[in-house]
């Protein structure tokens, strides 16, 4: 199944809220839209989520709250095990799943914008909006290096063309250079440094998804590579369009059609 067939509002519709106000999903509609067929195969995604959970110091029984549902059968009704996952549980989820589902792929962006949305609000919220941007910039240095380390070992030679993929994918098919061009920049001013924080936090994602596929798929050949930058680009393009809603459209101008 080709991931265009799938956008932000795939994981909006089995989204549920609780009394109150907390989002939550449902590990059985989770399981079909990732298009696992058998609950234990699932299962078993859901216990290394449980593991990375613990890992990572948060209490697994507030992430992954175990509840029994109802189903209606032709004989009658049956009780059946499904599990109450938080925001962050379905990311911990999905960052398990099979790198092989283009859905996957999808899930990994939607969970981390909406997980790192809610971290920046909770972290930044004092912060003013300058404050913000020398963060998120700061957080992209880091992470463009790993990156870099990441395409050199898929075999990557031209770096320039290689980050062009990915921003032609997260821009509409505009490069590094039009981008600058497009916010008349001068020459030697970075097009970073000229970004709103939620713009920086598209970049950001962007350059730690393609880290996480190019790594995880263990992607080799120049080509493949650019192509794997340029195709996390765009998922983020898509679901950052879905969001446009929600944040200052005026920080998001530039992921709109050209």
């Amino acid at each position: 199944m080709e991931i265009q067939q799938y956008d932000e509002l795939t994981f909006e519709n089995i989204k549920h809220i609780d009394e109150n106000g907390v989002e939550f999903w449902y590990a059985r509609e989770l399981q079909t839209i990732l298009e696992y067929m058998e609950w234990r195969n699932f299962n078993q995604v859901i216990d290394k989520a449980k593991i990375a959970c613990e890992n990572s110091g948060e209490r697994v029984v507030t992430n992954f709250v175990d509840v029994n549902k109802t189903v209606q059968l032709n004989f009658g009704t049956r009780e059946i095990a499904d599990i109450k996952l938080s925001r962050y549980a379905c990311y911990l989820i999905v960052q398990n799943g099979d790198p092989r589902k283009e859905v996957i792929a999808l899930g990994q962006s939607y969970f981390a914008i909406k997980t790192r949305q809610q971290e920046l609000h909770d972290d930044f919220n004092r912060l003013t909006e300058d404050q913000k941007r020398i963060a998120i910039r700061d957080e992209i240095k880091r992470h463009n290096k790993s990156l870099s380390e990441s395409a050199g070992n898929a075999g990557v030679k031209n770096f320039g063309r290689f980050h062009n993929s990915g921003y032609k994918g997260l821009y509409g098919g505009l490069t590094m250079q039009e981008i600058h061009n497009l916010k008349e920049l001068n020459e030697g001013e970075h097009i970073l440094d000229f970004m709103g924080s939620a713009e920086l936090a598209a970049n950001l994602f962007r350059a730690t998804q393609t880290d996480e596929v190019l790594r995880r798929r263990n992607i080799k050949g120049e080509e493949l590579a650019n192509n794997t930058h340029f195709n996390v680009g765009r998922t983020i393009r898509n679901t950052m369009k879905e969001l446009e809603k929600q944040v200052d459209n005026n920080q998001l101008s530039l992921f709109d059609d050209m």
